[in-house]
């Protein structure tokens, strides 16, 4: 069954009379219980893209439809955690995680005791009863994806949940959070710059062009998991992904206008 389809979307800002495109005709569709990554160079409307799924930002031109209903600028249907982890400074860890349960008025005891072994689960023990402010960035991310998951929506949009988090962290995050999608079976659409994360946590990859975006490609990850980063295939998709993302990243920074100092070569390909 098809979860969520975007089709046709596009979308403008406009400041001080001046219009800048930012989102292009964007097509796509998730099918239910899929992890779906979104991928494309800094800037090109990733964000612009959830905020306008999530009813955040009002939709301009295309549809968008949850379930095969439209839901253009209904908010209140996704669990939405965006780059910034806007925690309540005034609310400890335990409260900020509550908020779910709370706007649904769903039992607070049956919410607690999940919040815990959660908190337990992603290295949180011991701070439910602290405040924002005394955490770090990356355990206040922690603490974001947590309040996320206890709102108990069937999709979840991420935007780059774990960009704080230091690579041994992240991987930890990145195995908890499969382990959470598998038991769930949630549908889960992940916007990542970290292109080895894309492919060790997602079913299919959508590549985004630089702005005005559209989706460039589709890819398919039928490795199975848990994926290992050395997997020759998983290796050849990433060269495949870099080489996409470079050509963007090339429009996005103007690189042919750019005075050449010797001859320009290919960037090498990160091992």
């Amino acid at each position: 069954m098809t979860k969520l389809r975007v089709h046709d979307l596009s979308h403008n800002f406009t400041q001080n009379g001046a219009h800048l495109q930012v989102l292009n005709k964007i097509n796509f569709s998730i099918e239910a219980g899929q992890f779906v990554a979104l991928i494309g160079p800094s800037g090109c409307g990733k964000s612009t893209l959830f905020n306008i799924i999530s009813g955040i930002v009002a939709s301009q031109v295309g549809e968008i439809y949850y379930n095969e209903k439209p839901i253009q600028s209904k908010t209140g249907l996704f669990g939405y955690m965006q780059q910034k982890d806007l925690l309540l400074p005034w609310r400890t860890v335990l409260r900020n995680v509550l908020i779910g349960p709370e706007i649904k008025k769903a039992s607070l005891s049956g919410a607690i005791k999940e919040a815990q072994i959660l908190l337990t689960q992603l290295g949180l023990e011991g701070f439910a009863q602290h405040y924002p402010t005394q955490l770090s960035g990356g355990m206040r991310q922690r603490v974001a994806l947590i309040r996320t998951l206890l709102f108990k929506k069937d999709t979840l949009l991420l935007d780059e949940p774990f960009g704080a988090l230091d690579a041994m962290t992240r991987s930890m995050m990145q195995s908890i959070l499969l382990d959470i999608w598998e038991k769930e079976k949630q549908t889960i659409l992940l916007i990542t710059h970290d292109l080895e994360e894309a492919l060790v946590m997602a079913d299919k990859i959508f590549v985004m062009t630089a702005r005005p975006a559209t989706i460039k490609a589709e890819v398919d990850v039928t490795l199975p998991r848990p994926r290992s980063i050395t997997n020759t295939e998983l290796i050849r998709l990433k060269r495949d992904l870099y080489e996409m993302i470079q050509v963007e990243m090339d429009k996005v920074f103007d690189v042919e206008s750019v005075p050449s100092v010797g001859a320009r070569s290919p960037r090498p390909f990160p091992a």
